[in-house]
């Protein structure tokens, strides 16, 4: 099982490219990062965290891409990944392009993490119909699969039409990048994983051994390997027995959370954390 990391990147804490390269330096097989375009102040949608107030760095992340791309510049094989992604709030046309410039740039590095959105207000300033954010990011990600695997791309659904079209640059990696979806083990979400995605992001561990057994089975009946998936639970508080844990019951990955800080209190966690890459 690989270890990665994650933080909750904001401008006030310490630059995601220095992350990279300081991680990469101790051994960490990956860096993720989460993506907010904005946070509306109405609070409608109460915190996911389950706090009563949303922490300030929510409002404060910085583009998650732009992030990476300057990371890749500075690093050689550290992977690079969204923890987690909104492609409801993109375009899928520019989002796609802007997915396999950054995976050119790092060389085939990128790792593209979704989820479907938690933030009710955020969605429906980018103009998402909430209800329906599962069939649109379906969509939209096959849209930007046709442009990424194709010389001529299209795809017509319900949400999404575009006509053939040229996109170039194509992901170095092929036919895409590695797609992993974020959220609670359910039928719904297994299905979208064994239709377009390769890999599962469980926030949380309670369970995940026994839901492994379903998505593998929706793998299967999609005609697509189970040993193929990967599996990888995102923001873990370290600790020795809960890694193994995750080891145990088929985790391929395991991402550590940083405190959302300044480098001074992060990298003394970061090497705190480095004695974990070598035990699994």
């Amino acid at each position: 099982m690989k270890i990665g990391v994650t933080i909750h990147a904001t401008d006030k804490a310490i630059n995601p490219a220095e992350l990279a390269r300081e991680a990469e330096d101790r051994g960490f097989h990956s860096i993720y990062l989460p993506e907010h375009t904005h946070i509306p102040t109405s609070r409608r949608t109460p915190p996911p965290t389950g706090e009563e107030e949303l922490p300030e760095e929510y409002s404060r992340s910085p583009d998650p891409y732009i992030s990476l791309a300057a990371a890749a510049t500075v690093t050689r094989s550290i992977k690079l990944g969204t923890g987690i992604g909104l492609p409801a709030q993109h375009d899928h046309i520019t989002f796609a392009k802007q997915i396999a410039t950054l995976d050119v740039i790092s060389a085939g590095r990128f790792v593209f993490g979704i989820g479907f959105g938690w933030n009710y207000e955020e969605m429906e300033n980018h103009g998402v119909d909430v209800k329906h954010r599962r069939e649109l990011v379906r969509e939209k990600v096959l849209a930007m699969q046709a442009l990424w695997g194709n010389d001529v791309g299209e795809f017509h659904g319900e949400w999404v039409d575009m006509a053939p079209a040229w996109q170039w640059p194509k992901p170095l990696q092929q036919p895409r990048p590695p797609i992993l979806i974020g959220g609670g083990a359910g039928p719904k979400l297994f299905s979208h994983i064994a239709e377009y995605a390769d890999g599962w992001m469980p926030i949380g561990g309670s369970g995940m051994r026994e839901a492994l057994t379903r998505l593998r089975e929706a793998m299967a009946e999609r005609g697509r390997d189970p040993a193929s998936l990967r599996i990888v639970p995102m923001g873990v508080l370290a600790d020795e027995a809960k890694l193994t844990y995750y080891k145990e019951s088929g985790a391929t990955e395991a991402i550590l959370r940083l405190p959302s800080a300044s480098r001074d209190k992060v990298l003394p966690q970061l090497d705190d954390f480095a004695r974990y890459p070598g035990m699994f």
